[in-house]
């Protein structure tokens, strides 16, 4: 199951019928997603001065953003991930963090 924490803390999250655990320092994944308004050129600047990602990474990240719709470009903990999705959203660049499956 995914669930979508876009604008949540994790102390606010969704009370759930299941019992899981959950890896708040990985659980997560910065997801970016394909539009037709922002430019490889910006969508890759982004992910090199936000994410810190070599250019390198950042141009294949950028690729596969458009190729297939969204990429997950980085994981960790969701405090680590909010201030970086907030960054590329003042970018104006659509992205969410999205819980990994478990």
């Amino acid at each position: 199951m995914i669930r979508f924490y876009s604008d949540t803390s994790p102390l606010q999250r969704p009370d759930t019928d299941e019992d899981v655990l959950l890896d708040e320092d990985g659980g997560f994944s910065l997801v970016v997603w394909n539009d037709d308004v922002n430019s490889f050129d910006w969508v890759i600047k982004a992910l090199v001065e936000i994410c810190g990602q070599t250019e390198e990474q950042a141009e294949q990240c950028a690729l596969i953003i458009h190729m297939r719709g969204k990429y997950a470009v980085k994981h960790g903990g969701f405090e680590t991930l909010k201030p970086l999705c907030d960054g590329i959203k003042d970018r104006g660049i659509n992205a969410t963090i999205e819980e990994v499956a478990l």
